[in-house]
């Protein structure tokens, strides 16, 4: 069984030309004018989402020259790796934040006692759904605008995204100040400002989620590579871009 996402999500309509102009306006702006103007926009309706990789830092340390106490959150899935949950401790220690987490209904163990052992290996379309989709619906909930760290150069699925747009899967503004940076610009950035970082990175790491389903990559390989490896599998579902998207509803098993 399926649900649109538009029933599940309320829909937040912007001011009629509003994305547009701002699209318009800061497709060239620095990624701080962007983030400023997001602020300013939408105040407390605005949240940030970080995954701890290096450009979700480098949107951090941005935020907070900006406004003393952002709202920042992410999916702790239950399968992060320590070094990610170290890292949000770094952060939190030295920039004097919060970073809200969202967590999947179902733990590990409920989990493979209702879906099978190993549902990111079987299905990691659903596992994903529920550990990662699932979560940010409740994290964008009740807001008008999100801020992710997005690159268009990451996937081919981000290449045609907008520094401002309205995002047709989760019915609000999305806005990705980091849109037209390079790697290079994320890690002078990260060493210009001594931005704390995942230890992964220097590992082989340059792109981490899930313990699962990240592995290192090899010298040449795309940064995306160690990723669902071995799969056509790109990207978990947080950043589509279709407009016509369902939610499944997976419903009670047999015997719940």
């Amino acid at each position: 069984m399926t649900q649109a996402v538009t029933e599940i999500v309320k829909v937040k309509s912007p001011a009629p030309g509003l994305i547009e102009q701002a699209a318009a306006r800061f497709d060239n702006a620095k990624p701080e004018e962007t983030l400023r103007w997001a602020f300013e926009e939408f105040g407390d309706h605005l949240t940030i989402a970080t995954g701890f990789g290096a450009e979700g830092v480098v949107l951090i340390d941005m935020a907070v020259k900006i406004t003393p106490n952002p709202n920042i959150f992410f999916l702790d899935t239950a399968f992060l790796f320590p070094e990610t949950y170290e890292l949000r401790r770094r952060i939190e220690d030295r920039y004097g934040i919060e970073i809200q987490s969202f967590q999947p209904e179902l733990t590990p163990e409920q989990q493979e006692i209702k879906f099978g052992p190993k549902l990111w290996s079987a299905d990691p379309d659903l596992c994903c759904r529920l550990r990662k989709l699932e979560p940010l619906k409740e994290a964008l909930r009740d807001r008008v605008a999100w801020v992710t760290a997005i690159r268009r150069d990451q996937t081919i699925e981000r290449s045609t995204a907008q520094v401002v747009e309205w995002d047709y899967q989760w019915r609000l503004v999305k806005i990705n100040p980091l849109l037209r940076w390079s790697k290079t610009d994320v890690w002078d950035y990260i060493t210009k400002s001594d931005v704390p970082y995942n230890a992964l990175h220097v590992r082989g790491y340059p792109s981490i989620g899930c313990t699962h389903c990240t592995i290192a990559v090899g010298e040449g390989e795309n940064d995306r590579a160690g990723r669902w490896a071995g799969r056509k599998k790109t990207e978990c579902g947080l950043h589509a871009r279709s407009r016509s998207l369902v939610v499944l509803d997976t419903g009670p098993t047999a015997g719940d």
